[in-house]
């Protein structure tokens, strides 16, 4: 592991430009969002209060920003109980028109086990031979031009960019959560533990998330039940009841990423810098395993730029309590 706090760890979710550098000035916090109006229809209102962010464990990996340990403080606020589904998702696009950042383009990326066409050689990122672009690729198409989510209504909606998700909880007077506030309902009240529901990752055998099990990426043995997104209602909620938080797919976050700006930051509502050129992600997900991207855990992070999507990146909703 570099000794640079700034070097950015290679995840399982490639950037259109990825970023090499991240920002390295202390730059001054970003302004406060708020959202007040939105429906709390399917949200949970999480009282919020004081809890302890991050983590020091051997294998949490300080080079993100995952440490120190350190007491936060956060306001009351909703959050969605479920990642958006397709379902939620095509109803903005129908109210708006929305053109998502992939069908601008024309293209994203495609985790190289679900391309429909075998065998096809296509451009990847590289380092990440597990992506490649494809042609077509969208939210509503979301492994190529002749795949579809049809069936698939109640599924995380994925690729989509962080632009497109801000565009949504605008739409719907709602906002992205910070990593606090995900932090906070990811841990469901427990405190200084490695996933929502303790630190055993399958308490007796029992599967809880959806992340890689096998050689990753070669061979994903589903042993816990999928190989791809999964339902959002798939696995059991945490201590506040909040579903699928860990693992299936990324979360959108709004904060800016630094792995060093929480540092001298306020520990009362964080949002992070104003500035910065990769935007926060939590959760990991169905492409995460030990050997590789070990980012499941509730205190792991990650970024990528605010135009990219894939087919493990999805987002949930915020709202704050009048």
């Amino acid at each position: 592991m570099s000794s640079n706090p700034l070097q950015l760890l290679p995840c399982c979710a490639p950037t259109k430009a990825r970023a090499q550098i991240l920002e390295s000035s202390r730059a001054g916090s970003a302004e406060r969002v708020r959202a007040t109006s939105g429906s709390t229809e399917g949200m949970i209102r999480l009282d919020g209060g004081r809890f302890v962010m991050g983590a020091e464990d051997s294998d949490s990996i300080q080079a993100d920003g995952e440490g120190p340990i350190r007491p936060v403080v956060v306001d009351p606020f909703y959050l969605d109980q479920y990642a958006v589904t397709n379902e939620q998702f095509a109803e903005f696009i129908r109210a708006t028109g929305y053109k998502t950042e992939a069908e601008v383009f024309g293209w994203s990326f495609v985790f190289i086990g679900h391309l429909r066409e075998k065998g096809t050689e296509l451009l990847h990122p590289e380092g990440l031979r597990w992506w490649r672009k494809v042609d077509g690729a969208d939210w509503n198409h979301p492994e190529g031009p002749d795949s579809s989510v049809k069936g698939r209504e109640h599924y995380p909606v994925v690729q989509v960019s962080w632009n497109d998700a801000a565009a949504c909880a605008a739409w719907a007077r709602k906002r992205l959560p910070t990593e606090a506030e995900w932090e906070f309902a990811a841990r469901g009240g427990l405190e200084e533990k490695r996933f929502p529901w303790g630190n055993e990752l399958t308490p007796g055998g029992v599967h809880l998330c959806n992340i890689w099990q096998g050689e990753f990426p070669d061979n994903d043995t589903a042993e816990d039940g999928y190989s791809a997104p999964a339902p959002v209602n798939t696995y059991p909620p945490n201590g506040y009841g909040v579903y699928t938080i860990t693992g299936n797919t990324w979360e959108w976050c709004s904060d800016w990423f630094s792995p060093e700006y929480h540092l001298y930051a306020t520990r009362v509502n964080p949002v992070g810098p104003d500035r910065g050129n990769t935007r926060a992600m939590r959760g990991g997900s169905y492409l995460c395993h030990a050997s590789y991207c070990n980012r499941y855990r509730v205190a792991a992070r990650t970024s990528n730029t605010p135009d990219s999507a894939t087919t493990n990146l999805g987002f949930r909703l915020a709202r704050d309590v009048e």
